[in-house]
């Protein structure tokens, strides 16, 4: 297995960064991979895949190109840049952009476990990595960012309460599969059998991404590492929020929303984050559904959490029969 050692002022000064770019990496890996984590994703793939599947037919070089870099074991390096807290995304891929084309053909490499392709033998491998990934932003990342960035900025607020509640241990046992807490200081990153890896006074950041499936690791050592991980898959099923026609009619829209959400247990943060709703509007809705006994709250450390009560996913479901209309 692969770990990293960590002392506890590393550990301490962790932090939460949100990542443009990193969020179209992976929604590129989702476009190459072709498999949904959840339904909302399975229609994202539904409208953005066949015109993905149509650039990279007629561009075999840059389809040779995600194919070789984007591994199942590994990612080439110079596609995943270890994020900068506060970054853009046009900062982000430009430093893909500026890769060095020796660098980039060794990094492909690395990522194949074998000899790079003849095809692959040339330099403008950062330059058709860098337009593929701005094409991919455009078109199908940046339509919908501020849901996204919603979605991420809740499960940071969500992880941030973790830790507050159970230590870092708690939330980096649960942030993707193959990561764990191991005690003495080591972080099991997955279980591939790679050296480890000594992070004494490095910056450390922990990269949510609304991709189920998809995760990785990325450093520039001594200074940076990163761990990227799939955000709390309540929160990035956009396909889990769109509420009942039925129900909306009954008790307006906005507060039908939010009680479609609670099927999953949530903080009021959480609902601000997600819904785009303002934290006041947020509370009315709570206090109304909780009036009517169709939700319920109990406290989980310092959070209060807010989930349906049977009566609530009774009227949901009663809703949900009577046909959909947007969330």
């Amino acid at each position: 297995m692969g770990w990293w050692e960590i002392n506890a002022d590393t550990l301490a000064r962790g932090r939460f960064v949100v990542s443009p770019l990193d969020e179209t990496l992976a929604c590129l890996k989702m476009l190459h991979a072709g498999v949904a984590g959840h339904p909302g994703e399975r229609a994202w793939l539904d409208t953005h895949r066949p015109a993905h599947l149509r650039r990279m037919a007629a561009d075999p070089v840059t389809a040779l190109l995600v194919s070789s870099g984007l591994g199942r074991e590994w990612n080439a390096d110079f596609l995943t840049p270890t994020p900068v807290e506060g970054q853009s995304f046009a900062d982000g891929v430009a430093r893909i952009r500026a890769a060095r084309p020796e660098v980039a053909r060794a990094d492909l490499a690395v990522s194949l476990g074998g000899t790079l392709p003849a095809a692959l033998d040339r330099d403008d491998l950062p330059e058709r990595a860098a337009a593929l990934l701005e094409e991919v932003w455009a078109e199908a990342v940046r339509p919908d960012w501020d849901r996204r960035r919603r979605v991420l900025e809740a499960d940071v607020v969500a992880r941030t309460a973790q830790v507050s509640r159970g230590g870092w241990a708690t939330v980096l046992d649960a942030l993707r599969p193959g990561t764990r807490w191991l005690g003495d200081n080591r972080l099991q990153i997955n279980l591939n059998p790679y050296p480890p890896r000594e992070l004494s006074g490095a910056e450390l950041l922990l990269v949510p991404i609304t991709p189920q499936r998809h995760g990785w690791v990325a450093w520039e050592e001594p200074e940076r590492y990163a761990m990227v991980y799939p955000c709390a898959g309540a929160l990035a099923d956009d396909g889990a929020r769109h509420v009942p026609a039925a129900l909306g009619a009954l008790l307006g829209p906005a507060r039908a929303g939010v009680l479609t959400l609670l099927g999953t247990p949530m903080s009021t943060s959480q609902l601000v984050g997600v819904t785009g709703q303002g934290l006041g509007s947020v509370g009315r809705h709570l206090r109304v559904l909780l009036e009517a006994g169709l939700v319920e709250r109990r406290r989980a450390g310092r959070s209060v959490l807010y989930s349906r009560t049977p009566a609530g996913e009774v009227l949901v479901e009663a809703g949900a029969g009577s046909g959909t209309g947007p969330g």
